[in-house]
């Protein structure tokens, strides 16, 4: 997948033809599985809705579990309910029926959520992190601290910094003129896979693109490695060997969706910019593992690892039993 403008842009720019409308195709090569494919996607995305609904109601409606770790998982939730969502549905009805038709205002929309809640998933991740370490190195505070008051403050402006950086990108996909190949080798828009086929230059959208990506998801995840720093730090220097336990156990969960939301990407990542010989269905494969497998297990984690939600979770599932 190139992302330099192509070297005859001037002459097809001229022509004044631009795509309204483009063609996903779901996954290329892979068309005689597309029915196969789609059992995984369509599993994961009942259990990430579901196992996400059931995390948040329970959330909230369980008083002992108003506290700043469990209202950010809330809110991580939300988040993956609305990614999966977001792109699920839409390649499901590419495998299903072969309605890959998108609109070009509907792809920049569905870029858009994609993105945005992409980046605020990693700000929640973040501040998950910062409340694990305000709570280990700073107990007696905890709750002075992260007031509720202050963690809504934190969850607006989460949401204000996504908004605020993808927002700009809509302008510099709508100031293209899509003169090229409207046909997508993709279940879902993105960014740079779009501009692409523009007949105009694409660099300012190329630079944008990694500033954000390194403003936000990498800024993220190097604070949050620091956090952990500084997190081990602390627990290695407590007396008591119990307490050690219970403070790196309350890290388990956070730990492995952290590893879960950023491992995929990273690989992706590593695959899309030094893979030049990897078939282009293992990269749109592995751009979806990105969206359906941290919504799917997140909940599964959060209910295995944490006593609190998982008995909720059985005394709202099997009140019989109790």
């Amino acid at each position: 997948m190139s992302l330099v403008a192509s070297p005859h842009v001037a002459t097809l720019n001229h022509t004044g033809v631009s795509h309204t409308v483009f063609h996903l195709l779901g996954i290329p090569g892979l068309e005689k599985q597309h029915m196969w494919i789609s059992i995984p996607f369509f599993v994961s995305y009942v259990i990430a809705v579901l196992g996400n609904s059931l995390l948040i109601i329970i959330i909230l409606s369980r008083s002992s579990l108003h506290e700043p770790m469990y209202l950010f998982l809330c809110m991580l939730a939300g988040a993956d309910i609305v990614l999966s969502t977001c792109t699920v549905p839409q390649a499901l009805a590419i495998f299903w029926f072969h309605a890959g038709e998108i609109s070009l205002d509907r792809c920049i929309a569905q870029f858009f959520i994609i993105h945005c809640t992409f980046i605020s998933e990693s700000g929640i991740l973040l501040v998950m992190a910062l409340d694990r370490y305000i709570a280990i190195c700073y107990p007696l505070r905890y709750t002075t601290i992260l007031t509720h008051a202050l963690i809504g403050k934190i969850g607006v402006t989460i949401f204000l910094r996504s908004y605020c950086t993808i927002f700009p990108i809509i302008f510099l996909l709508k100031r293209l003129t899509f003169c090229q190949n409207n046909i997508i080798p993709h279940t879902f828009c993105e960014h740079i896979g779009l501009a692409k086929y523009a007949c105009n230059d694409i660099r300012v959208n190329i630079w944008y693109g990694l500033f954000v990506i390194i403003a936000t998801v990498v800024l993220d995840a190097l604070l949050i490695f620091v956090s952990y720093v500084l997190i081990l730090h602390a627990v290695f220097h407590m007396s008591s060997h119990d307490a050690r336990q219970k403070a790196l156990s309350t890290c388990g969960s956070h730990v492995c969706i952290i590893i879960l939301f950023y491992g995929p990407a990273i690989f992706t990542t590593l695959t899309q910019r030094f893979g030049r010989h990897v078939p282009p269905h293992v990269h749109i494969l592995l751009a979806n593992v990105c969206i359906l497998v941290p919504p799917m297990l997140n909940p599964i984690i959060y209910g295995v690892k944490t006593k609190q939600i998982r008995e909720h979770a059985v005394h709202m599932l099997f009140p019989k039993q109790q």
